[in-house]
């Protein structure tokens, strides 16, 4: 009785194990004939045999499972990230170790250019989830953790983007990367290249002439910027200013890390503090272009439109053809034009209202005329800056320069 009990047991572990050859056959063909939707019906039988498998099995399994699930780009989302996940369930020596690395890359590029398409086109909660996926693919890459985040933050998506900050942040995350270039003879432009490439270049090749390297810069203020934005708009103003906290004492030199807290302390109401933090920016870097533009754009959203404008004339001062600062001047002294406006609206009929009125007409002349010379600058600088051509047509209709405002209508055809 015994030996023939053993003997049914070991007749149910050959026909189980025959059963399980079959269906892992059925799975493999289904794959290689791009029957997708057979497949992964296959490797849904396979899932309650799995624990019963040998490791050659598992590997055969867990590896046509995964080409199923991602149908050769045409898995969705979710079908993608269980090819992922069955991926990471093979074994460090697989035999298919080679396939293995042709699929992650081929897995890799597709979302990439899915992810990047879905951001283009501002769909940037699927870009979320693509970049996200994407990561899951490369876990060693946390770029495209901090680009799943940034579509995230665009998307509007708060609480997602915060949890993939957060991630970065422990991750000790800067997105630093070095930079390998080199000058083509031929063109005299300089062209950044992998460091294998910008070598053969020089070296073998010779079209290349001035290698170097440099580093770009570090995420880690816009990261914890944003960060502190978000426990803003959540409420959290006490997370937010630990944020900062944690940055700044990691780095105190880091005037773009002052310009954030600054920034959260104004969305705040803290006018003291904002000046505060302003000066001592301004301490550090008192020629620094960028941040003098930066500055002035916060005093701008303050409401000191005196202060914002002396910081943008430093900065062009600083570097002339500097086109946001010179386009954000002229639109400040625009702004000009709606008080002067409204008094105008306001008057009545009297002699008294009719000389004020001409007052004020003169002085809005003037406003348009004082605006000119940077709006025309920018012109200089990006001549296919439409809304500033429209804005130069009318400020030249207005103080009857028909000549000019006709002469640009004919140039770009408005």
């Amino acid at each position: 009785m015994k030996k023939q009990l053993i003997l049914s047991l070991a007749v149910m572990v050959t026909f189980f194990s025959f059963a399980q050859k079959k269906e892992l056959k059925m799975l493999e063909k289904a794959v290689k004939n791009n029957n997708y939707a057979e497949a992964k019906t296959a490797a849904s039988g396979l899932e309650s045999m799995v624990d019963s498998m040998d490791d050659k099995m598992k590997d055969k399994y867990y590896f046509n499972k995964a080409k199923a699930y991602f149908a050769n780009g045409a898995g969705s989302n979710q079908d993608v990230m269980e090819a992922v996940k069955s991926l990471k369930n093979l074994k460090e020596n697989t035999k298919y170790k080679s396939e293995l690395a042709e699929l992650n890359q081929l897995m890799q590029n597709d979302f990439l250019q899915k992810a990047n398409t879905l951001y283009t086109n501002k769909k940037f909660k699927e870009a979320a989830m693509a970049f996200e996926n994407l990561h899951s693919i490369v876990p060693t890459d946390d770029s495209y953790l901090y680009y799943a985040a940034v579509s995230a933050v665009n998307a509007q998506d708060f609480d997602l983007a915060l949890k993939h900050y957060s991630k970065l942040k422990e991750s000790g995350y800067t997105g630093v990367e070095t930079v390998y270039y080199a000058t083509n003879k031929e063109t005299g432009e300089e062209e950044v290249l992998s460091k294998a490439t910008r070598d053969l270049y020089v070296g073998k090749l010779k079209t290349h002439i001035n290698p170097g390297t440099r580093e770009t810069e570090s995420r880690t203020a816009e990261i914890t910027k944003n960060v502190a934005l978000i426990y803003v708009n959540q409420g959290k103003t006490d997370k937010a200013l630990a944020a900062i906290k944690d940055a700044r004492d990691a780095d105190p030199n880091d005037t773009a890390l002052i310009i954030t807290e600054a920034n959260v302390q104004l969305k705040l109401g803290n006018n003291e503090a904002y000046s505060k933090l302003i000066k001592e920016a301004t301490e550090k870097e008192p020629n620094n272009k960028d941040l003098l533009y930066n500055l002035g754009v916060l005093s701008a959203e303050a409401g000191n439109i005196d202060e914002a404008k002396a910081y943008y004339e430093k900065v062009i001062t600083l570097d002339p053809n500097y086109a946001n600062a010179l386009t954000n001047i002229a639109a400040l002294i625009l702004e000009g034009e709606n008080k002067i406006v409204k008094e105008m609206n306001g008057l009545g009929s009297s002699a008294k209202d009719d000389r004020r009125y001409d007052e004020l007409k003169g002085k809005r002349q003037d406003l348009y005329k004082s605006a000119i010379p940077y709006l025309e600058k920018v012109l200089d600088l990006d001549n296919k800056n439409t809304d500033v051509v429209k804005t130069l047509m009318n400020i030249y209709s207005a103080i009857n320069q028909n000549d000019k405002a006709k002469a640009l209508k004919i140039k770009y055809g408005l």
